[in-house]
């Protein structure tokens, strides 16, 4: 028997990044130069090794996502990019999306990420359980519809951060973090129904010699 196998590549470095903006779904420019040089170092990976031969590619809907899905798409003999708006990052609204990290943190303070998840951190935005039924719906649907496939998903750090917690069930918010290189491979199993085995974790061994990212402080 096939197993479902989904594989989640974090997008390249993104121009919000660089900028040091909150980069929502509204103002989302896309890869960095150095976005994507690291997804192009992704795709020569995986056409050298062949050892992702998906069924499926998704990403979501941000542009940083659907770059690096378009760069690393020729290592899976050119597959139809399908978007799912589900995968985009935790959106921070309208009233935030756009503005620089220090003019939110003086309007609204710093975010308390290890606390409550219900707790509204961006004015008119998500909450980190809003976000995270989000990515467990999306999740779902995709693995219902490509059932015993490979699929892969070009998506966010903030979307692999939700599909691990749900799926070691642990707190949605807190007890550990995760920093989730760019262009790095996470992969998950399903071993039996309902059971997800994670196989590997922030693989990124094909962005050695590299920079780390553009701005280093």
């Amino acid at each position: 028997m096939s197993l479902t196998r989904v594989i989640l590549v974090r997008h390249g470095e993104s121009v919000a990044t660089v900028n040091r903006v909150l980069g929502g779904p509204r103002s989302c420019t896309g890869l960095s130069p150095l976005g994507e040089r690291q997804a192009d170092a992704l795709r020569k990976r995986l056409e050298a090794t062949q050892e992702i031969v998906p069924n499926v590619l998704y990403s979501s809907a941000y542009p940083r996502a659907l770059e690096t899905a378009q760069i690393i798409a020729p290592a899976f003999a050119g597959l139809e990019i399908n978007v799912e708006p589900g995968f985009g990052e935790h959106d921070p609204g309208p009233q935030c999306d756009g503005m620089t990290y220090v003019d939110f943190m003086a309007k609204h303070g710093k975010p308390n990420w290890g606390g409550d998840p219900n707790a509204v951190f961006f004015p008119g935005g998500e909450t980190i359980a809003q976000f995270h039924s989000r990515v467990a719906t999306a999740f779902d649907k995709v693995v219902k519809e490509h059932f015993e496939k490979t699929i892969v998903v070009a998506c966010h750090g903030g979307v692999v951060d939700a599909v691990i917690r749900r799926h070691l069930k642990t707190p949605q918010t807190g007890a550990f973090e995760m920093h989730t290189k760019n262009c790095s491979l996470t992969e998950l199993v399903e071993i039996r129904a309902g059971h997800w085995a994670l196989m590997r974790y922030n693989d990124h061994a094909h962005l050695q010699g590299l920079p780390v990212a553009t701005n280093i402080d």
